[in-house]
C-alpha cells in the first residue's frame, strides 16, 4: 500500500496540471456542455475552471450521470412499500423478502458501448451491474438481460448479436454468476442503435445494507481493485450522452475493457470485508469513474472529499490528472474506511491480490478537491456537482401520418392458420432462444430451479423454503404505437410472467431507453411512458426501487422505438409450488383464463404474416389484470394448477404451441375453437390479462369457483392428448414439425448456429 497522502498546504485557487490546455467556451462545448451550463459553472466557481474541473463538470453534468432531462419526471414514480428497505438513489434497490433476508436488484444499460464494440460493451455492462449489487453488501446470485437488435436481415445484426452474447457469457460465466433468463427482440428501429440492458439480483442480511456514503470527516478513502488506465475516458459524457453519427466507430477507445477474474476477486474481498465493521461507506467506480464515485458519496453524506490523484495505482505511463479523474477502467471500488483500520483493510485486499491505496480523506468543507503531484487541480463545491441542472424539456405529440394507419387484412376461414402458426414460431421474435442461453452458465451457484425458456426464472434462497422469480419485459412495437399503453402492458406482462411461475410480484427496476430528449416528440414519449409506469406500478403494488435512464439512442436523427424495459422480482413462499408453462400429463384439462377480443393491431401476426405494423396496441384493464393474478396465485397455492403460461406475443395459438413443444417431452392438445370471433383473432390476437393453465379434471370445479369469485372469464378449451396441436377445424399441426421450426428459427435466420462463423 502506498503511503498516506499529505493534504496540508492547499491555499488559493487550483491550477491545471502540467500541459493542460486553456479552458474556453469552445473547449467546454467540445466536452458536451451548453453555453448556459458553462456560464453556470463560471458563476458557481467565481472563476474559469481548470481543465480538470471542466472534465469533472462534463461527466457529472452529462445526461448519463445527472439525469438532467428525466430527474423531475422520475419523482412521480411510486418508490416505497412495506418490503422496500432502499429505494432509488443508491447503487441498487433493496427489498425485504422475509427470514432475515434482503434482495438487492438493479437493471442498467450499456447500449452505446455495445454498439461500438459489442463484446467488451456487453461484458463490461455485466461487470458494472454486478458491482452495483455487491456494493450494497449483497452477493450476486443471478443475472438476466434484455437485448434489442436491428432487423434480422440487416448486415450488421449477426455481428452485433454474436458479439453481445459472447460478451455476456464470457464475463458472467467467468465471474461465477448464472445468467438465468432474458428478452431478445429484433426490429428495424434498432438498426442504428442496439440496446443491451443487464439485470442482476443479490442476497444480503436485511440488517447489513451498505450504502455509498463518505461518512465521518477524517476517515481515509481507499482505492481497491484493478489499476487505472485510459480506457473509457468520456464514456459517460461524450459516448453515452450523445447520439451517434457517421463518426461513431471512432469512439471505440471510449469503451471499457473488462476482466472478470479480477471482478471475482473483488466480489469475494468486498463481501468478506463487509462482514466486519471496518467500512463506513462503499461505492463502485462506474460511469465517470473516480469522479462520480467520490462526488456521489460526498453528496449523499453532506461532506467533502480530498483526493491525491498521484496515489492512484496506474497501469499506463504518462497519465494526467484529467485521465485519472475520468477513466472508466473496470473492476474498481472506493471505500471510506474507519480511521485506524486502514492497514487491516489493505492487508485483506492484498491477500486477494488486489491493488489497494489510500488516496484521500473525508472532509467537513463540502468541497470536492483533488491534487496531482502536490498541486491542487480541482476545488468544486460538492453541491454544484451533486445537484446538477434539471430541465423540463418541451414535449409534443408527434403528428400521425396516413402511413401510421393500417387496414386489417381479410380474416376469413380460408387462410391456412396452421402454416401461419409455423411461420410465427420460426420468426425472430417468437422462436426459441436456446442458441443464446446455451452460451450462458445457468446453474453455477446451484440456486437455479427454473432455467431460461419459461415465463420467469426461479432462483431458490438457500437456507429457506423461499424462492425468487425474475423476468424482464417490454414489447417495443406496442411502445412505438402508444408509449403510455405499451409501458402499462410491459409492467403487466412482467407481473403476469411472475404470477405464471407461482410468484407474487414484489418490486420493479426499470431501464428507460429513448432517443434524443432535446426533441419534443421524444420527450412526449418519455412523459407517456413515465405515466404508464406510474399507473401500472401503483395498480399492481410493485414499487420502482431502482433503475436507469438511457437517452440519445439514435443515429443521424433516427431514434429507437421507445423501450421502457421492466425488470421485476416476485416472491414464492414455497419453492416447491413453482409453476412452468409446459403441459405435463395426458388427460389434463386446458383452460383459458381471460377474455379474447378482436385485437390484431401491433401484433406479431400482422407483422410476420401480413407485413403490417400500425394501429393501437390491445387495451388493458389493470383491475382485470390484478384479479387474474389473485386467482392464479390462490390456485397455485392450493395446488390446483399443473402448468401456467402467459399469453403474449403471437396470441393463444403460439402460447399453446409453446406449452406443447417447450418442455422436456412433446404433449399435444385437442381443443375447441371459439365460433363467436374471427378465426385469426381467436388464434393470434394479443389481448391482455390472459393465461393458459392446465388442471386435473377433478380440480376444474374448484378453479371455476375461484374464477367466479374473482370475476375472471374462464373457458375450458379441451384436454392434453396425442402428438398434435388441434384447435377445432382451424389448426391441425404435427408437434415435431412445429418444434423443428421453433428451434431452428434463430440459427437459420441469422446463421449463428453450430459451424457458422
Amino acid at each position: 500500500m502506498q503511503g498516506v497522502p499529505d493534504f496540508q498546504g492547499m491555499p488559493g485557487a487550483p491550477s491545471g496540471g502540467p500541459s493542460a490546455p486553456a479552458v474556453t467556451p469552445r473547449l467546454a462545448a467540445e466536452h458536451g456542455l451548453t453555453p448556459e451550463e458553462y456560464s453556470r459553472i463560471l458563476d458557481l466557481l467565481g472563476r474559469t475552471p481548470t481543465y480538470e474541473e471542466l472534465g469533472v463538470f462534463s461527466v457529472m453534468w452529462s445526461e448519463h450521470c445527472s439525469y438532467k432531462s428525466s430527474r423531475l419526471l422520475l419523482k412521480s414514480l411510486p418508490t416505497s412499500g412495506p418490503a422496500v428497505l432502499q429505494g432509488p438513489g443508491e447503487n441498487a434497490g433493496v427489498i425485504d423478502v422475509g427470514d432475515g433476508i434482503a434482495v438487492a436488484l438493479k437493471i442498467e444499460s450499456h447500449n452505446h458501448p455495445s454498439f461500438i464494440e459489442p463484446y467488451q460493451g456487453a461484458a463490461t455492462g455485466v461487470g458494472g451491474i454486478l458491482r452495483d449489487i455487491f456494493a450494497m453488501g449483497a452477493r450476486p446470485i443471478a443475472s438476466l438481460n434484455s437485448l434489442r437488435f436491428g432487423s434480422a436481415d440487416h448486415p450488421r445484426t449477426r455481428y452485433l448479436l454474436k458479439g453481445v452474447v459472447a460478451g455476456i457469457g464470457g464475463y458472467g460465466n467467468c465471474v461465477g454468476v448464472p445468467t438465468v433468463g432474458g428478452d431478445l427482440y429484433f426490429a428495424p428501429g434498432y438498426d442504428g442503435n442496439i440496446l443491451v440492458n443487464v439485470f442482476t439480483v443479490g442476497v444480503l442480511p436485511h440488517d447489513r445494507i451498505f450504502r455509498g456514503y463518505a461518512a465521518g470527516p477524517g476517515n481515509p478513502i481507499m482505492y481497491v481493485g484493478a489499476k487505472t488506465g485510459r480506457d473509457g475516458i468520456h464514456g459517460a459524457s461524450l459516448l453515452a450522452s450523445a447520439e451517434f453519427d457517421a463518426t461513431s466507430e471512432q469512439k471505440r477507445p471510449a469503451v471499457q475493457v473488462g476482466d472478470p477474474f479480477t471482478e471475482k476477486l473483488l466480489i469475494e474481498a468486498c463481501l468478506e470485508l463487509m462482514a466486519g465493521d471496518a467500512l463506513a461507506g462503499v461505492q463502485d467506480m462506474g460511469a465517470a469513474g473516480l469522479t462520480s464515485s467520490s462526488v456521489e458519496m460526498a453528496g449523499r453524506a453532506g461532506t467533502g472529499v480530498e483526493l491525491d490523484l498521484s496515489a492512484v495505482p496506474l497501469r499506463e505511463a504518462g497519465m494526467t490528472p484529467y485521465d485519472v479523474l475520468l477513466s472508466e477502467s473496470q473492476e474498481r471500488m472506493l471505500f471510506v474506511v474507519k480511521s485506524g483500520r486502514e492497514e487491516e483493510v489493505a492487508a485483506h485486499c492484498r491477500r486477494w491480490d488486489l491493488d489497494v491505496a489510500i488516496i484521500g480523506r473525508v472532509t467537513d468543507d463540502a468541497t470536492f478537491r483533488a491534487r496531482w503531484q502536490g498541486r491542487e487541480v480541482v476545488a468544486i463545491p460538492v453541491r454544484g456537482l451533486a445537484d446538477p441542472p434539471a430541465y423540463r424539456r418541451p414535449a409534443a405529440e408527434p403528428q400521425r401520418s396516413a402511413a401510421d394507419t393500417i387496414v386489417l387484412p381479410a380474416l376469413g376461414r380460408a387462410q391456412d392458420h396452421a402454416d401461419a402458426l409455423e411461420r410465427l414460431l420460426a420468426s425472430p421474435n417468437l422462436c426459441s432462444r436456446e442458441w443464446v442461453w446455451r452460451q450462458f452458465d445457468q446453474l453455477v451457484g446451484s440456486n437455479t430451479v427454473v432455467r431460461p425458456g419459461a415465463d420467469a426464472a426461479v432462483i431458490r434462497l438457500k437456507g429457506t423454503r423461499r424462492a425468487l422469480a425474475l423476468t424482464v419485459d417490454c414489447n417495443s412495437r406496442y411502445c412505438a404505437l402508444d408509449p403510455y399503453l405499451g409501458t402499462v402492458i410491459a409492467v403487466a406482462e412482467a407481473a403476469r410472467n411472475l404470477v405464471a411461475s407461482g410468484a407474487r410480484p414484489v418490486a420493479v427496476s426499470d431501464c428507460l431507453n429513448f432517443g434524443n430528449p432535446e426533441r419534443p416528440e421524444i420527450m412526449w414519449q418519455f412523459h407517456q411512458a413515465i405515466a404508464g409506469l406510474r399507473d401500472a406500478c401503483v395498480a399492481l403494488e410493485t414499487p420502482v426501487v431502482s433503475g436507469n435512464v438511457s437517452f440519445y439512442n439514435e443515429t443521424e436523427g433516427r431514434a429507437i422505438p421507445p423501450t421502457p424495459t421492466i425488470a421485476m422480482v416476485g416472491l414464492l413462499d414455497d419453492v416447491g409450488s413453482h409453476m412452468t408453462p409446459w403441459f405435463r400429463t395426458e388427460g389434463d384439462m386446458v383452460v383459458l383464463l381471460g377474455y379474447t377480443r378482436e385485437e390484431l393491431d401491433g401484433s406479431e401476426y400482422l407483422a410476420v404474416i401480413h407485413g403490417a405494423v400500425g394501429g393501437t396496441p390491445p387495451w388493458i384493464d389493470l383491475d382485470a389484470e390484478r384479479r387474474l393474478h389473485a386467482l392464479c396465485l390462490v390456485a397455485c397455492r392450493e395446488g390446483l394448477l399443473r402448468s401456467a403460461h402467459d399469453i403474449a406475443e403471437g396470441g393463444l395459438a403460439v402460447a399453446l404451441a409453446e406449452c406443447c413443444i417447450g418442455g422436456p417431452e412433446l404433449l399435444g392438445v385437442q381443443l375447441a375453437a371459439d365460433g363467436g370471433i374471427a378465426p385469426a383473432a381467436f388464434l393470434f390476437a394479443e389481448s391482455q390479462s390472459r393465461m393458459i393453465v392446465s388442471v386435473r379434471r377433478r380440480a376444474l370445479s374448484r378453479l371455476k369457483d375461484l374464477a367466479g369469485a374473482e370475476s375472471v372469464p374462464l373457458s375450458v378449451l379441451g384436454e392434453v392428448r396425442g402428438q398434435r396441436l388441434v384447435i377445432g377445424d382451424l389448426v391441425d399441426a404435427d408437434l415435431a414439425r412445429l418444434r423443428t421450426a421453433w428451434q431452428n428459427g434463430l440459427p437459420q435466420r441469422l446463421a449463428v448456429g453450430a459451424g457458422s462463423e
